[in-house]
């Protein structure tokens, strides 16, 4: 598969959630993941962003990951090029470079990944199957939320409680 990159947990991990943990918390505020095929047209992924409020989509053919189309790629690539939303598909525009994880990797990792490859989206595969897509705000809210619960830990280990 092209451009397609995945990494896989290892064992030696911290403590922080799972990518499975922080999905299952994704879902049960009803989200489900929305994708789009690289044949439909940019237009059709513009509206579904919007309607969704997402700023990605994971571009799925044939059950198969193949891309991942965002606001970004649309601006960068069509607005500021001049060129109509309407009759461009979407795989003239999608990043081709998709690097996924799998639902074991923890919340660090994936920051990590992110970062190293300035991605703000990560699609989530588990056997060729596409289980979600963790924005980078997803990963910043869950490291908050576990630095709040250590902060709260250490001072009640101060206070002797």
């Amino acid at each position: 598969m092209r451009g397609l990159q995945s990494f896989r947990s290892s064992s030696t991990e911290s403590s922080m959630k799972t990518v499975a943990e922080l999905l299952k918390l994704k879902s049960e505020q009803h989200q489900q993941v929305h994708t789009i095929g690289p044949d439909q047209m940019v237009l059709d992924a513009l509206k579904l962003m919007a309607e969704k409020n997402i700023g990605a989509l994971p571009v799925v053919a044939g059950g198969a990951v193949v891309g991942v189309v965002s606001e970004r790629d649309y601006a960068r690539k069509m607005i500021l090029k001049g060129r109509s939303s309407v009759g461009t598909p979407v795989s003239a525009i999608m990043s081709t470079k998709v690097i996924t994880v799998d639902s074991q990797q923890n919340v660090e990792t994936c920051m990590g990944i992110m970062t190293d490859n300035h991605l703000r989206h990560l699609p989530v595969v588990e056997h060729g199957q596409l289980l979600g897509l963790l924005s980078i705000g997803d990963l910043v809210k869950e490291a908050i939320g576990e630095q709040a619960s250590l902060i709260q830990q250490l001072e009640q280990y101060i206070r002797g409680d």
